[in-house]
């Protein structure tokens, strides 16, 4: 199914789709060459930006002067080491930026939030350290033998249109949706909800339903939520964390179905005069309340 973007027109690409253990289906429109180029010219550039800034830096306090000479006086072990130091630098700049800004920016580094793109998972899951190190350590192979080539071929030969890194990391790039708002108010846990995953979910439930939790039982009663399990709950999270890369009709079509879903495992019925998102915020916010959870 193409999905044409702003950047991508004139080339096709598909959709991931991803099916939930209640065998929902969520899509994600696949980011084609020109989303994904002018992305990493925007990281590029801000790469270039730093290492100027950084050389007008040392040359402003005369530190690059001062470095200089001390390494002609040096020993040649030292200048090894000098050298050393510096191609590290580089890599860490080059191989370091784009790993650590997917791994905690949520697969995103500036270009592709600027671009409205990230990366995530074939299984429709934010992407972990692991798999933002793993892609990105192939991305001197996409790169060979120059201005990416190997990626662009590689990426025009699958459908999915992955480069090297995707394919052995498992991940993808895929747009997101601009034309919603959050479902839920986040909080400064946002940044490293990669890193405390339990955290950040209860953090999100948080703020919008502590009145209506202290409140009552807003018409789901404890019993009934005695009923559900864990996969109740990562059903329920799994859309959340995902509706915003759906349009607003698919997305309440879902928010609707698996709301039915759950109110069946339960035992209870649809609380009146309640939206099905609202429920299942105010079910998974009781369920993260309970110990066994």
């Amino acid at each position: 199914m193409a999905h044409p973007g702003a950047f991508d027109q004139g080339i096709s690409f598909d959709e991931l789709s991803v099916g939930t253990p209640e065998q929902v289906d969520l899509r994600f429109p696949v980011a084609g060459l020109g989303s994904r180029f002018l992305a990493i010219l925007t990281d590029h550039l801000i790469q270039i930006a730093t290492v100027l800034l950084l050389s007008l830096l040392a040359y402003v306090t005369g530190a690059g002067k001062h470095g200089i000479e001390a390494i002609d006086r040096s020993s040649s072990l030292a200048q090894n080491w000098w050298v050393a130091g510096i191609t590290l630098f580089f890599f860490l700049l080059f191989w370091g930026y784009f790993s650590l800004f997917e791994a905690f920016w949520n697969g995103q580094t500036p270009g592709k939030r600027l671009l409205k793109i990230r990366v995530i998972e074939d299984s429709g899951r934010s992407i972990t350290l692991f798999e933002a190190l793993a892609r990105n350590l192939l991305r001197v192979a996409d790169y060979f033998p120059s201005l990416y080539l190997t990626g662009v071929i590689t990426m025009l030969c699958n459908r999915s249109q992955k480069r090297l890194g995707d394919l052995v990391a498992g991940t993808i790039v895929v747009h997101e949706r601009s034309d919603e708002q959050p479902l839920l108010t986040h909080t400064s846990r946002t940044f490293t909800a990669n890193i405390y995953p339990e955290a950040a979910a209860a953090d999100r439930f948080a703020p919008r339903l502590r009145d209506t939790a202290t409140a009552g039982d807003g018409g789901v009663p404890a019993d009934a939520i005695a009923r559900l399990g864990p996969d109740d709950l990562h059903l329920i999270e799994t859309f959340f964390s995902r509706a915003l890369d759906l349009t607003v009709e698919k997305r309440a079509e879902l928010a609707a179905r698996v709301a039915a879903t759950v109110c069946g495992r339960m035992g209870a019925a649809r609380p009146e005069g309640m939206e099905p998102e609202r429920i299942l915020e105010l079910v998974a916010f009781r369920m993260r309340g309970q110990r066994r959870f």
